[in-house]
């Protein structure tokens, strides 16, 4: 059964693929990962950025 935290949140398919190729392909693994090291990704802009934060926050979770 999957849940919000074993997917990633609709963000674009750039910054989906850079997380998944980044070691990110659920919410869950992206709790405590500093912002400017998501940032540095490509396509991983801050609207991803604050969308991910908003899916994290959910869950009583945050970036880094």
């Amino acid at each position: 059964m999957n849940t919000a935290l074993d997917t990633l949140p609709k963000i674009g398919a750039p910054a989906t693929r850079a997380l998944t190729e980044a070691g990110y392909p659920a919410l869950r693994d992206l709790a405590g990962v500093p912002r400017a090291e998501l940032a540095m990704l490509h396509g991983v802009g801050p609207k991803a950025l604050g969308i991910i934060q908003g899916a994290l926050e959910r869950h009583d979770l945050s970036l880094g």
